[in-house]
């Protein structure tokens, strides 16, 4: 086995599987369950927020998710496959026409808000394989 071959077997071993992802878009609120360690403990934290950014492919796919606390913006990003990722929920579908919402960071009060997808522009239809989803 040469070194490329180990290195994919590694990836591959580590790589969560397609199941693991529900069908979500940029602009969706999502529940994000992290598991998080300190000393002997672990519990598991829900992050919610809107997912602003999906960047990526295999085992570098980056999820960003921007929530405000306090009337502060906070946003995080978490490895897609990473083992500290326990589970992620769509709370809510968004509207959006674009991939990346990084326009949202100037926005205040309700401009911040998305539209709803039930009363957005189409159905969008996704691919269950990819986690991505292309309009039709």
């Amino acid at each position: 086995m040469n070194r490329s071959e180990m290195l994919a077997s590694i990836i591959k071993a580590q790589m969560k599987p397609a199941e693991f992802f529900p069908l979500f878009t940029p602009g969706d609120t999502i529940d994000i369950h992290y598991k998080i360690i300190e000393g002997e403990k672990e519990r598991i934290q829900i992050f919610q927020g809107v997912l602003i950014s999906d960047r990526g492919a295999g085992i570098h796919r980056m999820l960003r998710v921007r929530r405000i606390i306090a009337s502060e913006g906070v946003e995080r990003t978490f490895p897609a496959h990473n083992p500290r990722l326990v589970k992620i929920e769509v709370v809510r579908r968004g509207d959006s026409r674009r991939a990346k919402l990084y326009y949202l960071r100037e926005r205040f009060g309700k401009s911040r808000r998305l539209r709803d997808q039930r009363r957005g522009l189409k159905h969008v239809v996704g691919h269950a394989a990819t986690g991505r989803e292309s309009g039709g």
